[in-house]
């Protein structure tokens, strides 16, 4: 899904969000806490999560995308990534997610909700 952003969506910046460290993997034990937050939202509303700070991704951060991807369209809404990492749109990629999450060339701005947290782990 490449593209603009629809007026609606709600963008959550990943380093803005606040905890005990900010987020700098999605990867298995920090995605309960990003479906935990996000899985509610995407059935209620359009949500485009800021991947810029998110320096590692695993099959369990990509298995949490993919559901939060499927329960936005299961409502009508949308669930889409920008910019990721090299690296991370890399990874997207090799998986064939790149083309369905990541949206290019949009202006992200701010939402005033915080991201997720990362574990200690």
């Amino acid at each position: 899904m490449t593209g603009t952003i629809p007026i609606d969506t709600a963008i959550f910046p990943a380093s803005e969000w606040t905890g005990p460290t900010k987020l700098a993997e999605l990867v298995r034990g920090s995605e309960q806490a990003l479906l935990a937050r996000f899985a509610p939202l995407v059935r209620r509303q359009s949500v485009t999560l800021d991947m810029s700070a998110i320096e590692r991704i695993d099959a369990a951060g990509i298995a949490a995308l993919i559901s939060l991807y499927v329960g936005a369209r299961e409502t009508g809404h949308c669930f889409t990534v920008v910019n990721p990492s090299p690296h991370i749109a890399e990874i997207l990629a090799l998986v064939g997610l790149e083309r369905i999450l990541v949206t290019r060339n949009v202006a992200a701005k701010s939402h005033s909700s915080p991201g997720f947290y990362r574990s200690a782990a």
